[in-house]
């Protein structure tokens, strides 16, 4: 991971304090073990680097800030120190940003702080520069009105590549596999018929996802309770819990919000339909299908809850802290929250896989919806969340 910072000054401090104070911070950041340097030259701030940051060494240098200002880029991230009035220019020059409506952000606190804010950005860039490439098989399923994106605003925003490929070649793929293929040992017993229709779905999906090279991908997974006889749920847990993003139902805010999970945290998401909310007790019940079988505490095998037939999963979350989170299809808003699992519950009236979970803010999904489908990872991620929307010009909501 490297960082360059470009440093600014006012020729009215001394240059010996501004040097100790520079060495200070420095030596302090780099004791994260991470390769940071300071670039002298603005013309080379933004090249081969994961970070660029702009120090401002002290006061009186905002007016030298707004003089190289054709040469920096947004977002302006404003590295700062307790000493030489280095914090007080800082906040004119993000007061300035901000009157242009400029995105910007000012670096400042404890070493402990600036260490995991320069980490998360870091990361936040890391992603931008990797690419991945994510297929959409099949359109999305008729009933998510709301869900069309457009695909370069995605590549431009995110590097994500989306990648169109027909439905028919997966089903294609799919009658092409013979069926001496060996069954792994699930904790599960179920239909031995139904479940070899289910894992040979998956063989199909795998055989895709090595052609194109795919990170993930999301599939209109309902046509193939007709053309198939079989259902998605099981394929998708599984490449879920390998960390190839996987969702249903040609979702692709979905698979944009629970490839972030993979790509930032390196977590899987459990994708899943609001059944419940209650906003007196700030509760809600999110049911779905299918999950990552690595998300389980213990799973058994159902059928598919709206047909009733091939491969549904029933599983058991953990009850511990969650974050609930979902970008919308103009890429424009997210919401995200953090909250906790009270219970898993397994009623025959909606989908397999149902938790009851605590949140706050629960009004907002009332009044100014996303979309259908939420993502839900382990562990409290709101701030990092936050952060990386914001550093994409994502209004969090």
């Amino acid at each position: 991971m490297k960082i360059k910072i470009y440093p600014i000054s006012s020729s009215l401090h001394s240059s010996q304090a501004i040097g100790s104070a520079t060495k200070k911070l420095i030596d302090e950041l780099k004791s994260d073990s991470r390769s940071i340097e300071i670039e002298n030259d603005i013309n080379k701030l933004y090249t081969n680097t994961d970070l660029s940051l702009i120090l401002i060494q002290t006061g009186g240098s905002e007016n030298i800030f707004l003089e190289n200002f054709a040469k920096l880029k947004e977002p302006y991230y404003l590295l700062t120190y307790g000493t030489n009035n280095s914090l007080a220019a800082s906040l004119e020059i993000l007061a300035y940003l901000n009157n242009h409506h400029l995105d910007g952000e000012i670096l400042h606190g404890s070493k402990e702080y600036l260490i995991s804010r320069i980490s998360s950005l870091s990361k936040n860039k890391g992603l931008i520069q990797c690419g991945n490439k994510l297929g959409v098989i099949g359109k999305p399923s008729d009933w998510l009105i709301s869900s069309a994106v457009n695909y370069q605003a995605v590549q431009e925003k995110f590097n994500f590549s989306l990648v169109d490929i027909d439905i028919s070649e997966v089903e294609n793929t799919y009658k092409s596999i013979k069926d001496d293929f060996e069954l792994p040992k699930f904790s599960s017993s179920f239909n031995n018929s139904e479940l070899r229709k289910a894992y040979r779905f998956y063989l199909a999906l795998e055989q895709i996802v090595n052609k194109y090279e795919l990170k993930g991908f999301t599939i209109r997974c309902f046509d193939l309770l007709t053309s198939l006889k079989t259902t998605a749920c099981l394929a998708l847990s599984i490449f879920n819990s390998k960390q190839i993003t996987a969702t249903c139902e040609g979702d692709i805010p979905s698979l944009i919000s629970m490839h972030i999970a993979n790509t930032v945290f390196n977590t899987p998401a459990f994708q899943a339909n609001p059944a419940k909310i209650d906003i007196a007790t700030n509760t809600m019940v999110l049911a779905h299908c299918t999950l990552p079988l690595s998300m389980c505490s213990s799973y058994k095998f159902d059928t598919h809850f709206e047909s009733n037939i091939g491969v549904g999963i029933h599983g058991e979350l953990n009850l511990e802290d969650i974050t609930v989170f979902r970008i919308n299809s103009s890429l424009s808003e997210a919401f995200v929250e953090e909250g906790k699992i009270l219970s898993n519950q397994y009623k025959n009236n909606m989908c397999r896989t149902q938790i009851e979970i605590e949140l706050p803010n629960l009004d907002k999904l009332l009044f100014h919806p996303l979309g259908n489908h939420l993502s839900i990872i382990y562990k409290n991620r709101k701030n990092e969340l936050v952060s990386f929307f914001k550093d994409k010009g994502i209004k969090v909501i």
